[in-house]
């Protein structure tokens, strides 16, 4: 399996208002539940007014569109992950998974991933 760097310092952050969010930016996700309003977005596109900011994440993503009927694919990684003590930021798509890391683990974390037989481009 393929994972694709992200080649650039990614920021999780909390708004207060859809309207902080440029959507004109090629890279974000937006998460909206009853109890906050979350962005992950290009460090350098993260809004002004966040209620809270975690920077320095980066990120890959699974290579090629994962049918729904795969199990076990965001599982795999994430536990390989664990084994070597690195936490995980997950984030799903309709096509595929990202998976965000910080960036003191980020090598670490793809030489754990390589040595388990990934991939990476």
């Amino acid at each position: 399996m393929e994972l694709k760097i992200i080649n650039y310092e990614l920021t999780v952050c909390k708004v207060s208002k859809f309207s902080d969010i440029d959507v004109d930016t090629d890279f974000y996700f937006i998460g909206k539940t009853d109890e906050e309003l979350s962005l992950v977005c290009r460090s350098e596109d993260t809004p002004q007014n966040t209620i809270e900011r975690d920077d320095g994440w980066r990120g890959f993503r699974i290579q090629g569109v994962l049918d729904f009927s795969l199990i076990g694919i965001l599982s795999k990684l994430s536990g390989i992950l664990a084994e070597h003590k690195i936490g995980i930021f997950a984030v799903s798509t309709y096509n595929t998974d990202y998976i965000l890391v910080k960036e003191e683990n980020f090598e670490r974390a793809l030489d754990a991933l390589t040595s388990e037989g990934y991939t990476i481009v």
